[in-house]
């Protein structure tokens, strides 16, 4: 029947299936795991370029710059927080859309509309609290919603804002740059 190198042989080819069989997984593990490192892998933590307390006050304000202007026409309130955002955070990840607001709002008090009156909204002189002109304040509106078109260029608010600059005489021109 069988002789003593069958035996050998049928163990050789057994030997042979595991040994293919284990190159086999490794190699499916492999090819996933090369794959998945191709990929870039999965982020590890939040964008460290961000401060989550920062970012969370950030947003906070924001939210409540959205209320004031959209549900209280509270132009002055908005424009406030608006800058607030701007000067305690200007990495945001959404400073886009606060520039949109406090440009918006800027032009709102400048045509002296919404519930607040623009002289609510001043600026430090010294010692003496100063109210802004209509023209100071499409001044102000020109600088936020300039910012957001040179900056922003994917913002969704950029349409908006370069029609609004066209009613301001255009973007202002950034430094280096001539104007457009």
């Amino acid at each position: 029947m069988f002789g003593a190198g069958s035996a050998a042989s049928l163990r050789g080819n057994k030997m042979e299936k595991k040994i293919l069989y284990m190159t086999s997984v490794a190699g499916i593990v492999l090819l996933f795991a090369v794959a998945a490192f191709g990929q870039g892998g999965a982020k590890k933590g939040p964008d460290v370029s961000r401060d989550p307390d920062m970012e969370k006050e950030s947003l906070h304000n924001l939210e409540v710059a959205r209320q004031y202007f959209t549900l209280r026409k509270a132009y002055v309130a908005a424009l406030q927080r608006c800058e607030e955002v701007l000067a305690g955070n200007p990495e945001f990840s959404k400073i886009d859309e606060v520039l949109f607001l406090a440009g918006e709002s800027s032009l709102k008090l400048a045509a002296a509309k919404g519930k607040q009156k623009p002289d609510q909204y001043f600026i430090h002189e010294g010692e003496k609290k100063v109210a802004l002109s209509a023209q100071e304040f499409r001044d102000k509106a020109r600088d936020y919603l300039s910012q957001l078109y040179y900056d922003h260029p994917q913002s969704s608010f950029r349409s908006q804002a370069e029609e609004d600059l066209k009613t301001l005489g255009g973007p202002k021109p950034k430094e280096g740059k001539p104007a457009q």
